[in-house]
């Protein structure tokens, strides 16, 4: 008997808070879409019923224009900064006024595989909120049709200080509106958190919004940062394949033609962004018109949603064992050595269960069944060994940030298990994306 595996399940109950979870006590006391859609996948296993709960709490935030925002603040807190009264979104639930990786429709359809025979019912009125979301993100972040989708504010990448947006950033003024009440750094070591001049950039940001009214064309023409970002591409693209799925299998061909049509322009959007001499994709800063070319974990996440030629994944599985080497626990979120790398901070070198679960399918998807058994392995011993931490300090292997993380639970529960954790796809015939 695995005692993790109660563990894992003891850390979901607790932080179930009425049919939605919050990733951890007092750090994030409310519903964050893309922890959501991991721990609905982490029910999934046992209790399919709660499973969709959550999808539904989540989408009671969902905005009239599709989106899905980044938080729904269910009941009020005084543990977390920015709360609603600085997001200033006028939806029904408090909200906020942002978005987060779509994870949802991957989790939807494991729910819908999970829940069997009778699920259509339930699952249905969750695939029409997924099919909104995703039009929004082609209509409001990619309204030139690249296929590429923008994110308007770091937070919205779900990599909040990746050194991925260091230089776009940079342009963002400090000054605020709002007085910058962290609270964050009440509950983890700062040396782990944010710095306050990037908490002054965020929250600028957020003005900037709240006096758009949050309207997403006016967002688009103020904001002083707008990236095209890979990650988020390359999970949407596979979100989108998950959603095409649930489409046909629910006789419904015209969306799966729409669904399709999104896929395809996102295949060949990403395909592009592969850089031979970075030997990563790279995302696009929309207002200098350059590469993104800060070394971080989304350069690998498209493995997760293409079907790669040999060379190219070759080169990407070399890289990676590269940046794994000699490390407790992998896979980095920065590369290590070079000038941005911090082992313990956040989203700046910190290996996470989540990205681990992202890679091991895409590295899965691409047949490297050996490598995405060594990183479910390292990461399965990370969480053995420190507990269910938020993320893990890749060097030496101390579980930091949260603890008793709800999405880190889930993703053991996935992991344990050694089956592929997503929906995988067969591999074409032939593939998609050549060496030039």
């Amino acid at each position: 008997m695995n005692t993790h595996i109660d563990q894992a399940k003891r850390i979901l109950a607790v932080n179930d808070r009425g049919g939605y979870t919050v990733p951890t006590d007092r750090l994030y006391p409310f519903q964050w879409n893309w922890d959501s859609a991991f721990v609905a996948m982490g029910f999934a296993l046992y209790d399919t019923d709660r499973a969709y709960r959550e999808l539904e709490r989540l989408v009671e935030g969902q905005w009239m224009d599709g989106m899905i925002p980044h938080i729904v603040f269910h009941a009020p807190s005084e543990t977390y900064f920015p709360g609603p009264d600085v997001w200033r979104t006028q939806h029904t639930i408090p909200t906020s006024g942002i978005t987060q990786p779509p994870v949802f429709a991957i989790a939807l359809r494991k729910l819908h595989e999970a829940a069997g025979k009778g699920a259509e019912a339930r699952t249905l009125p969750l695939y029409v909120a997924a099919l909104k979301w995703h039009r929004w993100w082609y209509s409001a972040r990619d309204p030139e049709g690249t296929g590429l989708v923008a994110l308007l504010h770091p937070w919205e990448s779900g990599s909040d200080n990746s050194p991925a947006w260091d230089i776009a950033l940079a342009r963002v003024p400090t000054s605020t509106d709002t007085p910058v009440v962290r609270k964050d750094t009440g509950h983890v070591d700062a040396d782990m958190r944010p710095r306050d001049e990037d908490y002054r950039r965020f929250i600028h940001l957020v003005d900037t919004y709240a006096a758009c009214g949050w309207e997403p064309a006016r967002q688009w023409e103020k904001a002083s940062f707008k990236v095209a970002e890979i990650q988020t591409t390359a999970i949407l693209l596979k979100a989108g394949e998950d959603l095409e799925h649930l489409a046909r299998l629910f006789g419904r061909t015209d969306d799966a033609i729409e669904i399709a049509a999104f896929n395809d322009r996102s295949r060949k959007a990403i395909m592009a962004q592969w850089r031979p001499e970075l030997v990563r994709f790279v995302s696009r800063d929309l207002i200098s018109g350059e590469d993104v070319e800060a070394a971080t974990q989304a350069g690998f996440i498209p493995l997760l949603s293409l079907d790669l030629d040999k060379q190219v994944a070759d080169a990407l599985v070399s890289e990676m064992k590269a940046w794994s080497k000699d490390l407790k626990v992998a896979f980095p979120t920065t590369k290590p050595g070079i000038a941005s790398w911090e082992p313990k901070r956040y989203w700046r070198g910190p290996a996470w269960a989540i990205i681990n679960w992202l890679l091991i399918d895409g590295l899965k998807r691409n047949r490297y069944a050996d490598v995405a058994e060594e990183l479910r392995q390292s990461t399965i011993a990370a969480i053995e060994t420190e507990g269910f931490a938020e993320y893990f300090d890749p060097v030496t292997g101390q579980g930091c940030g949260g603890l008793g993380f709800s999405w880190t639970a889930a993703a053991y529960l996935w992991l344990e298990r050694g089956a592929p954790c997503l929906s995988v796809e067969p591999r074409p015939t032939k593939p998609f994306l050549r060496l030039a």
